[in-house]
């Protein structure tokens, strides 16, 4: 008999681990194909893994609340067959530790990487992940042995480390110097929220907590600057009155207009390919795709970004019944792991809510998220050979928050003056 591994998948750019949630399968228990062996979770989707081939579940190698790698075996399967190698089933934790080890060494180099001079000497097994946030928060290498690991074979993780530094030892060491110099430097706790009388405290979700970090690890990345415009849709709205009954009787689609602000903005990142990119060391990587994640809001309030791929290569029917398909199945937990994936651009409409205008943060890597607002009447001076009159007219605010590491002013301004020409000319 031989084995097989099961992988703990690739959740999207950016993701290097998934917390184990839930086991859907026993040890002893028999597999077939595409069953759902575990569920896993990020802070961009909850997805279920499922096994490629049939075998019997012999081995998991991790419990539920681990925090794992991407590219980690997490299972063992004995499938019908035999190899040159056969793959055994016996794998100690000291073993997937070290399978872990080559794993993270996969994260970038910025991220995770060591000076010789600034080698920890630790007791306990810590990732380069976990050192480099150790690094960066002046945490010892007294206090580093001293955290209790939860991971394989008593690994510290990063989930370890946070709790460490969100408790009662948590100093001004591990404030950012600019912040430290303005403190009072008799304090030396951080102090807690005082909490009155009929407060309630509700702790973070888990997925809260996650999206909370993400955001402000971009905020730390990219220098963010927004840019706004202002845009009269009387073309757009008219155009869409026309055509959204003949949509959904003749396509059973509905006609938002984030479709059509999906196919604009994939026009105006052809004429400026420098907003359809990413940043990678001191390099741009220009995308040659141009896939638009489109910021969904589920029933619990959280968010997530379902990305439609390709879209400059599809009609705006064809783009309408992609991006229906996804956020219907964002709200209903059923995306798959490489729909949340591969984004090059997001949008946000914050019109849903009414509101105006905002200033999202960037989707990393992403150097560019767009926002659009509301749609409202405005009473505006219209200009004519005849002279100049008074008009009401449909008015929508855009903003776009960009990454000034790469997007200077100029190139950000241009990209949404090319944006509103192609709304208020819509449909000529």
């Amino acid at each position: 008999m031989a084995t097989y591994d099961i992988i703990m998948p690739k959740m999207g750019e950016g993701i290097i681990e998934a917390t184990i949630t839930r086991w859907l399968k026993n040890e002893g228990e028999m597999i077939s194909v595409d069953d759902s062996i575990v569920e896993v979770a990020t802070d961009k989707v909850d997805t279920e893994i499922p096994s490629p081939v049939e075998g019997k579940l012999i081995r998991r190698l991790f419990s539920e609340g681990d925090v794992v790698a991407v590219d980690t075996v997490i299972a063992i399967l004995e499938v019908e067959g035999t190899s040159a190698e056969p793959q055994t089933s016996e794998i100690s934790p000291e073993l997937v530790v070290e399978k872990e080890v080559k794993q993270e060494e996969f994260i970038p180099e910025e991220a995770v990487e060591e000076k010789a001079e600034e080698k920890f000497e630790t007791i306990n097994f810590v990732s380069p992940l976990v050192k480099n946030i150790a690094r960066i928060e002046n945490i010892s290498m007294h206090d580093l042995n001293s955290i209790q690991g939860s991971g394989a074979g008593g690994r510290v993780t990063k989930v370890d480390i946070e709790a460490f530094l969100s408790g009662p030892k948590t100093t001004l060491k591990n404030v950012p110097s600019v912040v430290a110099s303005v403190s009072n430097p008799e304090v030396s706790k951080v102090s807690e929220v005082k909490k009155e009388d009929g407060d309630t405290v509700v702790p973070m979700s888990r997925i809260r907590k996650l999206i909370a970090e993400h955001m402000v690890s971009s905020v730390k990345t990219s220098a963010h600057v927004t840019s706004i415009i202002d845009v009269n849709m009387s073309k757009v709205v008219q155009w869409r009155e026309k055509q959204k009954i003949e949509f959904l009787k003749n396509e059973n689609e509905k006609l938002t207009y984030t479709h059509i602000f999906i196919e604009l903005v994939a026009k105006a990142l052809k004429d400026f390919p420098g907003i359809n990119a990413s940043v990678q060391g001191d390099s741009i990587v220009l995308k040659k795709n141009i896939n638009i994640g489109v910021a969904t809001v589920l029933p619990d309030g959280n968010l997530i970004v379902p990305v439609a791929k390709n879209v400059d290569q599809k009609s705006l029917l064809g783009i309408v019944k992609d991006v229906n398909s996804l956020v219907s199945r964002a709200r209903q937990s059923q995306l798959l792991p490489d729909e949340i994936q591969g984004g090059t651009f997001t949008i946000t409409n914050l019109g849903s809510f009414d509101t105006i205008i905002g200033t999202p943060i960037i989707n990393q890597p992403q150097v560019a998220i767009l926002a659009v607002g509301a749609i409202k009447k405005q009473v505006v001076v219209v200009e004519s050979e005849m002279g100049d009159s008074i008009a009401i007219a449909p008015f929508m605010l855009m903003g776009l928050t960009y990454d000034h590491r790469v997007v200077d002013g100029a190139m950000g301004g241009l990209f949404l003056k090319r944006l509103k020409e192609l709304l208020e000319n819509y449909g000529e």
